[in-house]
């Protein structure tokens, strides 16, 4: 059992903050035509890597202090200044003072995701295949497929759970988020095939010994074979041969990617509200921003 505590939140939003901050540094090797930045903001990070990219975010914050709201102003400056909405990800772990903060400088409550955790065990080595499903790993140079199939997936949310209630930013930004995130450290990517034909994909991201589970879909056609299942228990093998002792990942509540995780062993650790706030104009039009979520 985890003890799912300040101390641990603070690590793996710690974690998650220093791979977003990845993201942003590739997006600032490859496209600085879209003026990306990386920013520290209070121990968390703020992250602009494009127009409409899922990798734009706050996320780190709330754990040790150190955040003020002219550091925040400035960074919300930066997201307008480039057309783009601020959206925070914070944990329900972190100070009230800093949700606080947010709240009090006009961010809006849009949804949450929940962090679920599980600790690496050795059993996680034995095989544990599934019939009919073969998982492959995909080279950093072939990753075309593993893109075209995971986004596919994101397209067709199978309508399980709370959901977002909003629809996925346009697939090309989805499509640079997906090849910037590729070039983080420790990052690995997987192809279910049904029949020699890709039927679904997911990633792991291997670092600090923490195992993130991510970037999990099913083409629809393949749904309810277990795919979802397999590809868990191969990432978490994976993981445990590279000596982590904690395996994460996120899922909209009551989701179906939720309850995959649940019969895996994870468990709930706590959850992190999403905050938006919008531009002055976008704000005064009622325009809100888009957010999705994985898929199975």
């Amino acid at each position: 059992m985890i003890l799912a505590d300040v101390d641990l939140a603070r690590r793996i939003d710690g974690f998650e903050a220093r791979g977003s901050k990845a993201i942003g540094e590739a997006a600032v090797r490859h496209n600085p035509n879209v003026r990306p930045f990386v920013k520290p903001l209070g121990q968390g990070i703020a992250v602009y890597s494009g127009p409409d990219s899922p990798a734009n975010k706050i996320i780190g914050v709330g754990f040790d202090g150190g955040l003020e709201g002219t550091m925040l102003e400035e960074i919300e400056q930066d997201y307008f200044e480039r057309g783009s909405f601020v959206q925070a990800e914070v944990a329900t772990l972190a100070s009230p003072a800093v949700h606080a903060l947010f709240t009090a400088r006009g961010y809006l409550l849009q949804g949450f995701e929940n962090v679920l955790g599980r600790i690496s065990a050795d059993s996680d080595l034995l095989p544990a295949e599934t019939a009919g499903v073969t998982i492959e790993t995909v080279q950093p140079n072939d990753l075309d497929t593993w893109i075209d199939v995971v986004i596919t997936g994101f397209e067709h949310p199978d309508a399980t759970g709370a959901g977002s209630g909003v629809a996925l930013p346009p697939r090309r930004a989805i499509e640079d988020a997906f090849a910037q995130f590729s070039e983080m450290p420790g990052f690995r990517a997987y192809l279910a095939l049904v029949g020699g034909a890709a039927a679904g994909g997911g990633g792991l991201r291997v670092n600090e010994g923490i195992a993130q589970l991510c970037g999990a879909s099913t083409l629809p056609t393949f749904r309810r074979r277990g795919i979802q299942a397999a590809l868990l228990r191969r990432r978490l093998r994976d993981a445990r041969s590279a000596g982590c002792d904690l395996g994460i990942m996120t899922a909209q509540p009551g989701s179906k990617s939720h309850f995959n995780a649940q019969r895996q062993g994870f468990a709930l650790l706590y959850s992190r509200v999403v905050l938006v706030k919008t531009p002055p104009a976008d704000e005064e039009n009622g325009l809100l921003p888009h957010s999705g979520e994985e898929a199975n």
